[in-house]
């Protein structure tokens, strides 16, 4: 099993899961996302280490082992991306199995189960629709950050709320959005498979200046992020920094 299809694997298992746990009805609330949390996390930690047992692991929902950064390969998960979506009855939710290879995002799978689908680096399509009259910009439904806005209105953007980081990431991947733009609060867990699956699709990714995505640091915050079709990459680019004086 390549690592892509093992990606895909796991995260299918992984959503599956999820959604199994939320269809029993039998907690509700914050109780049942940290159940989802747990059980996610701990069916992807058992599914890795069985299939590349000297492969290290970062996850949000385990303690962080310091040793990872000194490998080369090193899985960046986040088992359930948009718990408090999950948690109140939201489809936007997402489960993440990166893959970073000297510090790049090299290979990613994104289950997004309302869509009954997953997003793999192997088989998304790198021939996005035409671009449409009025480009659209995903933004969080609970906090879109300023210079999402901001950027928003100077491409004279449609401004559409969602919910988690992979489940906005992907609308671009499957041209539903053109533009996502995050500022502020995101971990690696959060960017690492959407952006790898972004690339894959032949999307733009980096952070908000330009610069290149950089994966399996010391510390894991990893806080900006744009994902964007790669012909609006430097109009995006270029309205941030008018933004920011």
């Amino acid at each position: 099993m390549t690592d892509a299809e093992l990606a895909r694997a796991v995260a299918l298992e992984a959503g599956a899961l999820l959604a199994r746990i939320r269809g029993a009805g039998d907690c509700s609330g914050k109780t049942l996302g940290d159940r989802g949390d747990h059980d996610a996390n701990l069916l992807i930690l058992d599914r890795l280490r069985a299939a590349r047992p000297d492969d290290f692991i970062l996850s949000e929902e385990s303690v962080d082992d310091r040793a990872r950064c000194a490998a080369r390969r090193v899985w960046i998960v986040d088992p359930l991306d948009g718990t408090r979506e999950y948690a109140s009855g939201s489809d936007e939710w997402a489960v993440h199995i990166g893959l970073a290879i000297d510090g790049r995002p090299a290979v990613g799978a994104v289950a997004v189960p309302a869509l009954a689908r997953v997003f793999a680096t192997d088989d998304v399509a790198a021939t996005p629709p035409p671009l449409p009259d009025r480009l659209r910009v995903v933004v969080s439904r609970s906090r879109a950050p300023e210079i999402a806005r901001g950027v928003g209105e100077a491409l004279g953007a449609t401004m559409i709320p969602m919910g988690s980081a992979g489940a906005k990431a992907m609308a671009v991947v499957d041209g539903r959005a053109d533009i996502y733009l995050h500022d502020g609060g995101q971990y690696e867990w959060d960017n690492c498979a959407p952006a790898a699956v972004a690339m894959a699709a032949g999307l733009h990714a980096s952070r908000i200046d330009g610069s290149p995505l950089v994966y399996n640091c010391e510390n894991p915050l990893l806080p900006d992020l744009l994902i964007c079709r790669p012909e609006l990459a430097e109009r995006v680019l270029a309205a941030v920094r008018a933004g920011r004086g």
